[in-house]
Order: C-alpha cells, then structure tokens, then sequence
C-alpha cells in the first residue's frame, strides 16, 4: 500500500484491508471461494489490495439470503425505509474524502471527480429520501357503477446491479437507493477493475444497517468476474437486472435476461456529438468541449466525442480548441494541479493507440497527436495525451465508441445536415448543441432533432443532474437511471377493482338465472 496523498488514511478509514473477502450478505462477509482479484493502481501502478471472487456457491448464499431479506423489508413501511437512506448519506458525508480518494486512486479519475462522484451518491440518497414519500399510483373511473378503480406499485424482489469501472460507486448508488425506498433488495456485482470501491461502500451501508436492524441480505456484494455476471443475468429469482458497460455487454446480458423474460435496465455506449453553428458562443463552446472530451480521460459514457462545426466558424473552433489542449495537465489525479489522470488499464491504452492508428487508415488528419506519456510519474503506463483528429461521420472507428480521450472534428453546412450527422451512429445517449439561436436550439430538442436520450442546448454532453431521468436509447439501452420516475423501472404496476354495490355487472352484459 501506498501512503501518498494520504490513501493508506483513507483505505483505514474505509475499513479496506491488504486481503479482503469480496462477497457479503450485508454484515457477515463470507469466506470466499473464487478468484483473487488484485487491484492496481492506474495512478502509479501499485498494488492497493486483493480481493477473493465469488465461487458459484458463494453467489447462491448472497442471492438466497436477498432472497429471504425481501420477504420482510418489503413489508417496512416506505418512509422508514427512506430514513434509512437518509442515514447513509450522512455516512457519506463522513466519508466523502477518503471514499473519493479511493475512487480517484483505484479508477484514475481526478480526486475533484472523486469527490464528486461521492457528491452524486450524496444526493441520491436526498432524492430517494423525498421519493419514498411519494410512490404514487393513479385513481381511475370505472364505467362500472359503484366500482372503483385504482393502480399502486409494489417491489419486484431481487435487483441485479451490474457497474463498470468508471463510475465505481455512483452507478450502484443511483440504482441501490432507489430499489431500497421502493421495497427491494440489491445484489450488486462491481467491475472486478475497481473491487475496492465496492467494499468501501459495502462498509458503510453495514453500520447503517446494523444500526437499523435491516435484514440481512437487503445489500449484497458479490465481487468476481464475468461468470458471476452470468449467474445473475441468467437467474429467475432476479426479476430486474441493471447493467451498465458496452454495448456488447450490454446485448449479451439482454439476451440472457429476456430468455427468461426478466426485466433488463441498460445503460450503455455513448457516441456524444456538441453541433457548434455559426450562432455559438465560442468561448463557452470551447469551454464545454475540452472538459467533455478530456474529463475522465474520455472515460465517460456521456464524454464528448465528436465536434460537428458549421464551416464558417470551423477553422476558428479548430485554432482556439488546439491551442486548449495546449494548457491540459496531466498527472497524478490526487495533485489537483492536474486535469487528466490515466486510463484505467493498459488494455485500454492498447485500445486508444489502436484507434489512432485505424483514424489515419481511414485517412483521417491527427490535429493534436495523442500517444503515451513516459518518464518520472507515468511509471504506471496508463498515461496518455488527449488526441484530436479531423475526420468524416462515416469513418467506422467513428461509429464506434473509443473509450478514450480522442476527440473527432467535422464540418457541416446545414442545420439538417448536423443533425443527421449527429443522429447517424448506433449510440443515442447524450447530446448538446451550442447556439444563441432560439430556433436552432428548439428545431434541436423537436422531434425532428436529438435521437438521443439527454439533449442539451448551451452546455456539454457530459454530465447529468440526479434530478432527471439518466440514459440513452437505440443501442444504450433505453434504461432510466436516477431522478423524475425512473424508480417505476424497480417496481412492478398493480391494477386494483373494487365493487361497493350490492351487484356484480358481469362483462359484455352476459348474465346467469341462478
């Protein structure tokens, strides 16, 4: 273990050991039987601890003590399953220092992202507080008499929360608190690329739920690889699983679970397009752009990835954009001098140096030449330089999501042209147009604009507020994630009838002489 920048603290703090079990029923942490994972640092390339994987029977003991746990934590009444919720969001404000130092140190992001990720947790856990007050049904007219109609909803069970790397603990939190006010319990299978994070978090939720007396068996951890994945996506007593990854991923977990006609909430791939017309702020625009591209080192789902230009501020965008990228610093993630941390994993450094070999086969022109970065502090191999190239929509490693910082500029002439550019990939998560314009930027949110499930006019593509429902459609998934009434996808609709009269109207008038 390493104590720069304070980690050694911060893993104490958050009850991280040098060997951890990665598989728990809540406050009993079994003594696993599968794989050891271990977790190296991007940052430096150290070791920070190792994690023992889930045996398949270790998944059947997590999933059958949920199992058990539902059938009494769904009778707690909503709002004291909401104060629950409540509690743990002061745990994470306790915590929200060294649990995004974790998160920087363990994935790569900056300790600023860090930190605010945990903030995301935060305030899911305000809104899941306020929703489990409001788990509203509908009361409907009967064309019955003295009938009544009405719909309620009630808790599915078991809910499979499957996360990537990039976001180590806000995708669980999104999903976990909302299926807890709404009566159901979670197991949760994190990316075996950030174990730690997952512990850390599993730790916290314990001494809330210890405090409590939840049941055990409401927050299950089941660390491991694909295979455990596999158990859970193909298991019947999970009646809804939220996964989170790649589009192929993605389909693979899709088919599994609708095999058994369960319930699949996807969030995948992104392929973020900004439209920058003639009628931008340019300033702002430029603003936008860098951090979208390069935050997280491209490791975003929502990260910026194409430019589309009008001509005639083209060579503008393409001057002030290069000369931006000039001023990004990158380094260590925990010295908040820095802007850019490292990819998470060599593999994905492959994955980029790929990319910009295939950009100049298909004879795009690299703008801002990427590369990795050597030399004291990039020991790890992790680090790389944000790349911009100048290329055509149709160009395949275009279509295709690089999870990287290469950024990929193009010119439009017509707002139409734009947008069918913008539309013209198989992702439809996020998208943004930069206009002063008003008919541009409503043409945009028309139904004729956006296919995309965020569209925002004015700011980046990167980032969302826990307010609004979170996801994309085509081949993202079509999930919702987070605020408005995504929590209807935890819960499963009830439509009830009651007579109050003396008769009973039979259907299509039919009657019995009895």
């Amino acid at each position: 273990m390493t104590q720069d920048y304070g980690i050694a603290e911060a893993l104490k703090e958050l009850g991280l050991k040098e060997n951890n079990s990665g598989v728990s029923t809540g406050s009993t942490w079994l003594n696993a039987g599968g794989e050891v994972i271990k977790s190296y640092s991007p940052v430096d390339g150290k070791l920070i601890g190792c994690v023992t994987g889930a045996s398949e029977s270790d998944y059947q003991v997590v999933k059958n003590k949920a199992k058990s746990a539902f059938t009494d934590w769904r009778k707690v009444p909503a709002p004291l399953r909401g104060e629950i919720v409540r509690q743990i969001g002061d745990e994470l404000r306790a915590r929200k220092a060294a649990l995004g130092k974790l998160v920087s140190y363990e994935m790569g992001k900056s300790y600023q992202e860090g930190l605010g990720e945990v903030q995301e947790m935060i305030d899911i856990c305000d809104f899941a507080v306020g929703l489990s007050r409001q788990l509203y049904g509908l009361t409907l007219h009967s064309e019955r008499p003295n009938h009544r109609m009405y719909e309620q909803w009630h808790p599915l069970g078991i809910v499979g929360v499957i996360s990537a790397f990039n976001f180590p603990v806000a995708v669980w939190a999104w999903n976990s608190m909302l299926a807890w006010v709404c009566g159901d319990v979670c197991v949760w299978k994190p990316s075996e690329k950030v174990p730690l994070c997952s512990i850390a978090c599993q730790n916290i939720v314990n001494k809330v739920f210890e405090r409590n007396n939840v049941p055990e068996g409401v927050s299950g951890l089941i660390n491991g690889d694909f295979k455990v994945g596999e158990l859970m996506t193909a298991d019947k007593d999970i009646p809804l699983v939220s996964a989170t990854g790649s589009i192929r991923m993605g389909k693979k977990v899709a088919a599994a679970v609708g095999a058994r006609l369960g319930k699949s909430l996807l969030e995948l791939g992104g392929n973020n397009a900004i439209i920058i017309t003639e009628n931008a702020d340019l300033e702002m625009t430029i603003v936008g752009a860098l951090f979208g591209a390069v935050g997280t080192c491209g490791q975003r789902c929502t990260s910026t990835r194409r430019l589309i230009i009008h001509e005639s501020v083209y060579d503008t965008i393409k001057e002030k954009l290069t000369n931006a990228y000039k001023q990004v610093k990158i380094g260590n993630p925990l010295d908040e001098n820095n802007h850019v941390g490292p990819l998470i994993d060599k593999n994905s450094v492959n994955l980029y140096l790929d990319a910009m070999e295939q950009i100049k086969a298909e004879g795009g022109n690299i703008l801002v030449d990427g590369g990795v970065i050597k030399g004291k502090g990039y020991e790890s191999g992790c680090y790389v330089r944000p790349c911009i190239a100048e290329v055509e929509n149709h160009y395949s490693i275009v279509q295709h999501e690089t999870f990287a910082p290469i950024l990929y500029m193009m010119k439009y002439s017509t707002l139409d042209e734009a947008m069918a550019m913008q539309n013209g990939v198989v992702q439809g998560l996020s998208s943004a147009i930069m206009t002063n314009s008003m008919r541009e930027s409503e043409l945009f949110l028309s139904t004729a604009g956006s296919d995309c499930g965020i569209a925002n006019v004015n700011i980046g593509t990167s980032g969302a507020e826990i307010g609004g429902a979170f996801g994309g459609e085509k081949e993202t998934g079509g999930g919702r994630e987070s605020g408005s009434d995504s929590w209807k996808a935890y819960m499963r609709r009830q439509t009830n009838t009651i007579n109050y009269g003396t008769d009973l109207p039979l259907a299509q008038g039919i009657k019995f002489d009895l």
